[in-house]
């Protein structure tokens, strides 16, 4: 591994494409250039599946790192970014067409690793907002369930050697707890309990490790909010049939929370007394009793893939492209907390949220924010500038 990126650094220098080894049949990208041995026996997951498990750094990022890396003049800067290649980070299925490389990100994955993706694609996507609508409008719960859980299912039986983390449906159940009023949320809520549901229990693999997404301290950790989310998410987990692979919540996808500053970045703001969530330690620390409550496992794993840098936003909710983030501390099971199964990298850094285009028609004005960065592309397209931005401003540093 080292040496192919070795390769891949000296030729982002000097201009010229290294050759690839003799088995290689595609573009050199952050893979491994043999195949991995056969695993033994099939997977079991129980108790933290990040215990002792490395996360898989997916071709699919690793790939887009590497390319990015390569239009770097820096040479100090070029090496660092082909180190982001290396990072176990979350695959997005954000579309059926996504379904297609599913294979391949799983199929090579090491035994003492663990593969990692992100179910996303329920009719009304985004409820409550509009950078990352999806592909199916509301009422295409049998689509959801047909086109695209059930492939998925079906390519997750074919390996029940590999273990594999599911981070499921990030924003959907937290939007139908603070945005209710919405028309546009009102309409995709039956859909987004139904689609959660069933995506809980057809995944529900023994191979598999799944965290629903519990949004984040700024958004669920308020006071008011706790209980009902916590009840909104158990809700339907009791729905799917208390699924015991589920492990608990995953928190901070997409965000920029600390997970432990102290005192926390808005906590001098003038509602902060009806927030004791003001950092995702915190929330984890306050939502995870309302969850057992609730009746569901009260595990977490905690985005860090961007929140290195605080002191960005205005306020909260300001969740596009936030201008001046960096890399934040790569995935470990070393938390600190007996409540948090890892940190994790779920958001790829370097993709969008969301276009400053303001024509656009997935155009959101949170993405022309004074603190978001600009120019910026659509949701989920690569944004060089920012990429670089992100691995200038890491901590640790790359």
């Amino acid at each position: 591994m080292k040496g192919i990126f070795a390769a891949i650094l000296a030729s982002a220098v000097t201009g010229v494409l290294a050759a690839p080894s003799p088995v290689e049949k595609g573009p050199v990208t952050a893979r491994a250039i043999a195949p991995r041995a056969a695993c033994a026996t099939a997977v079991t997951l129980s108790g933290n599946p990040f215990a002792s498990r490395k996360i898989y750094a997916n071709k699919f990022y690793s790939s887009e790192v590497i390319s990015a890396a390569s239009a770097i003049a820096d040479p100090a800067l070029a090496a660092a970014a082909t180190k982001v290649a290396e990072v176990g980070t979350f695959m997005w299925i954000d579309t059926r067409d996504k379904i297609n490389i599913v294979e391949d990100t799983i199929k090579d994955v090491p035994c003492d690793q663990i593969a990692a993706l992100v179910i996303y694609d329920l009719p009304g996507r985004d409820c409550a907002a509009k950078a990352s609508n999806g592909e199916l409008p509301v009422g295409s719960l049998a689509q959801y369930k047909s086109e695209y859980i059930d492939p998925i299912v079906a390519i997750f039986k074919k390996y029940p050697k590999t273990a594999i983390a599911l981070v499921i449906e990030p924003d959907s159940l937290p939007n139908l707890v603070t945005n209710a009023n919405l028309q546009t949320c009102k309409d995709s809520a039956s859909g987004y309990r139904d689609g959660v549901a069933y995506a809980l229990k057809q995944l529900n693999l023994p191979n598999i490790a799944m965290y629903i997404d519990a949004g984040h301290g700024g958004w669920l950790g308020w006071n008011d909010n706790l209980k009902p989310g916590a009840k909104e998410l158990a809700t339907v987990y009791k729905a799917a049939g208390s699924p015991k692979q589920v492990r608990g919540v995953a928190t901070n996808v997409a965000g920029w929370n600390a997970w432990d500053l102290s005192p926390g970045e808005f906590s001098k703001a003038t509602d902060a007394q009806w927030n004791k969530a003001q950092n995702e330690k915190k929330f984890v620390e306050l939502f995870s009793p309302e969850l057992k409550s609730a009746g569901m496992p009260s595990q977490a794993i905690v985005d860090t893939g961007r929140n290195a840098v605080t002191g960005l936003r205005k306020e909260w909710g300001h969740w596009c492209n936030v201008n001046g983030a960096g890399f934040g501390v790569r995935p470990t099971s070393t938390t600190g907390s007996s409540l948090v199964d890892s940190f994790v990298w779920v958001k790829p850094g370097g993709e969008s949220d969301g276009t400053s285009d303001t024509s656009a028609t997935r155009y959101d004005s949170f993405c022309g924010h004074e603190d978001a960065f600009k120019p910026s592309p659509e949701a989920g397209a690569w944004n060089q500038a920012y990429f670089e931005m992100l691995l200038q401003n890491a901590k640790p540093a790359f």
